[in-house]
């Protein structure tokens, strides 16, 4: 592994930009020369080393220093310098364009092969302007994964597993542990966590806010970690393990059937509920709607139809199919099978 490295930056004007560097951003002066007449150097700081070479006339590189001290600045050889400050989440929320999105699962040309051989399939191709992602992901091949202690700065991102099961592993949680059909996980912002093991098959539904989010990657962290504090806050919010056969099914609010939650509601403050439906030998629900940022329903088991704005046709829906659903458009379910079964995903 190497030990050092170097980036090359112009040397014009030497003893300006030299100065910059040294006095004004502090950083270290590790090589000069010649002595007599300098026209070479360099300089290091916040892990970061830099050539000032004489042989390139002219930088356009953009360098990031982990301080919340200035605002960006340029260097006399080009170089820009923006301050970024590790404190402050970035996260940028777009704003919601919203959209009626039906998704069908039997439809092959919606499914991708993407990274480590799996398979994924976009349930909100249009993102509703960025804001929300919605993936069904398929690990064709079981056994170990090569994934990489990880954490994303998100709004919002939970993970329920479809079929098969999946051996994790989360920071401050504990020993790893297996999500298996019908569990789901809240990871909150910035949680450590690694993916060990799934079984041949395995499908699970990951929706996130915003769509496009960055991923950073750990090296100094081992999971599982020592430390177990299964309370702790992460961007405030905190860690949800929803294990299906320990949670009991309850009353809806969509009457025909009945509901099993999750604890994520509270565990983001209000921002964001998960629950799973299941008929109750209801065929029909009573008209629903709502007002809010994001209704989201994937089906687990069974069909149904779905119905907007009291049409009589009905579109039909079957296990894996979805629907995204926007504010203000009325809907009901139609001719559920008695197996249906249903995730439910409610931002407010």
């Amino acid at each position: 592994m190497p030990q050092g490295a170097t980036i090359s930056v112009s040397g014009h004007p030497f003893d300006e930009t030299l100065a910059f560097f040294t006095d004004e951003l502090g950083f270290r002066l590790d090589r000069i020369s010649p002595a007599d007449n300098p026209t070479m150097a360099v300089v290091s700081g916040g892990g970061l080393s830099l050539l000032l070479d004489p042989d390139v006339a002219e930088s356009t590189a953009v360098v990031y220093l982990e301080t919340g001290a200035a605002p960006t600045v340029t260097a006399p050889n080009g170089v820009e310098v923006r301050f970024v400050d590790p404190a402050v989440d970035t996260v940028v929320i777009p704003a919601l364009v919203p959209e009626l999105v039906i998704s069908s699962a039997g439809d092959e040309s919606n499914w991708i092969v993407g990274r480590a051989g799996m398979r994924y399939r976009d349930l909100i191709p249009s993102r509703l302007g960025g804001r929300y992602i919605a993936s069904h992901i398929e690990v064709c091949d079981g056994g170990p994964v090569p994934d990489l202690v990880h954490h994303h700065a998100i709004r919002f991102q939970m993970i329920f597993c479809h079929r098969g099961w999946v051996d994790v592993v989360y920071q401050d949680q504990g020993a790893p542990f297996r999500l298996n059909q019908g569990d789901c996980v809240l990871q909150p912002p910035h949680i450590r966590h690694r993916v060990l093991e799934s079984s041949a098959g395995a499908q699970v539904v990951e929706i996130g806010c915003p769509a496009e989010h960055d991923t950073f990657f750990d090296y100094e962290v081992d999971l599982p970690n020592s430390t177990v504090d299964v309370d702790r806050d992460f961007g405030g919010q905190t860690f949800v393990r929803h294990q299906s056969t320990q949670v009991p099914w309850g009353p809806s609010v969509h009457p025909g059937f009945k509901v099993q939650h999750t604890a994520i509601d509270r565990a983001t403050k209000g921002l964001a509920s998960v629950r799973v439906l299941r008929s109750s030998g209801e065929s029909s629900t009573s008209p629903a709607r709502h007002d809010g940022d994001f209704w989201f329903l994937f089906v687990l088991d069974g069909s149904t139809g779905f119905s907007v704005d009291g049409s009589s046709d009905a579109v039909p829906l079957s296990t894996g199919d979805s629907i995204a659903v926007p504010a203000g458009v009325t809907w009901c379910l139609r001719d559920a099978s008695a197996d249906l079964a249903i995730l439910e995903v409610v931002v407010p």
